[in-house]
């Protein structure tokens, strides 16, 4: 069954995928940053949460669900700067 998604005006669109690139961005630098870090459980089940979202986000991104992509990506920037917080 195909996904509905909401149809974003071309500005929208060319905000949100902005918005989203800045995000998996700072995300993937948060991740990069605790590589080789020791982790505690909470922390590694953080960066798995933060890994789905990512992977989520970009699949959103690939078929064109800017809105969807960018509310994934804030959630991994979000968590992964609360990660970042908790070492």
């Amino acid at each position: 069954m195909p996904v509905i998604a909401p149809q974003l005006t071309l500005q929208e669109s060319a905000t949100a995928q902005q918005e989203t690139n800045q995000s998996l961005s700072i995300a993937e630098k948060n991740l990069a940053a605790v590589r080789g870090k020791k982790l505690n459980a909470a922390q590694s089940d953080m960066v798995s949460k933060i890994s789905g979202f990512l992977k989520d986000a970009r699949e959103a991104a690939q078929t064109g669900d800017w809105s969807r992509a960018r509310s994934l990506a804030k959630k991994a920037e979000v968590l992964s700067n609360e990660l970042i917080g908790s070492l």
